[in-house]
């Protein structure tokens, strides 16, 4: 500090210092614009991220109704297939039934 600086000095420092801090604001603009989109990026792969559980929890949801409707739908087969057999059943107790009536009227009881 012993040495004064002149006006000429002065007057270029001051003129590098605001290129300099207009360099630094292009910097900081561009900086936040960056943040800015990486922000709205998180927020769209949050929401995203929250989609894709729903989603999963719907077709969670899906697969057991499948199970259960599944299962419904074979029960009402077996119903089928039950009393199909029960029909066939008394059928053949009938046809048992009028064959021996037949033959015991044959033999004459």
């Amino acid at each position: 500090m012993d040495t004064p600086i002149t006006r000429a000095e002065h007057e270029e420092f001051a003129k590098r210092m605001v290129s300099e801090n207009q360099r630094l604001a292009d910097e900081n603009s561009r900086q936040n614009h960056r943040i800015d989109l990486l922000e709205e990026n998180v927020r769209g792969m949050s929401a995203l991220a929250t989609s894709v559980e729903k989603l999963a929890t719907n077709m969670e949801g899906m697969v057991k109704e499948q199970e259960r409707q599944g299962k419904r739908l074979e029960d009402l087969e077996g119903r089928d297939g039950e009393m199909w057999r029960k029909v066939v059943g008394y059928i053949a107790t009938a046809v048992i039934g009028i064959i021996l009536g037949f033959i015991f009227r044959q033999i004459g009881m």
